[in-house]
């Protein structure tokens, strides 16, 4: 294993310097020492940060994505997790497809006016709970 230092770790991984001394703070990588003044890491990093990157695609939050990185910088994926994000996903995704097929079908529809169409109207319904149980959950935060 080679070391890198954090400037050519950020050119190379495309994540800003910032992001990597956060990363750092948040124990999601460590740095090996220093050269100079800037911080070297051991190139096993890639790696975390594509971890790092697919968990935060999945929804992961940074602490939840930590709590799967060893000491050793390598990972111990939670398969409950890992099963319970991908139920959520896909709830999302069918949530997102049915709203994409009834807005296609609004954008084709040859009611006169939206209001006449059923489908839209199913539609308007369907995102107004939606946003109401948004609101609900989050003033029970």
């Amino acid at each position: 294993m080679g070391a890198i230092d954090i400037s050519n770790l950020s050119k190379r991984s495309g994540v800003p310097a910032s992001t990597l001394r956060y990363y750092e703070e948040k124990k999601l990588i460590k740095s090996i020492g220093r050269s100079g003044l800037k911080r070297l890491f051991d190139t096993y990093v890639f790696e975390q940060l594509d971890f790092i990157a697919l968990g935060q695609r999945a929804g992961f939050s940074l602490e939840d994505i930590q709590a799967m990185l060893t000491t050793k910088g390598e990972y111990e994926v939670n398969r409950d997790k890992l099963q319970e994000k991908a139920q959520e996903i896909g709830q999302h995704v069918k949530q997102l497809t049915a709203i994409q097929r009834c807005l296609e079908h609004a954008a084709k529809c040859s009611a006169e006016r939206h209001s006449e169409c059923p489908k839209f109207q199913k539609l308007l319904r369907v995102a107004g709970k939606d946003q109401a149980r948004k609101k609900n959950k989050s003033s029970n935060q």
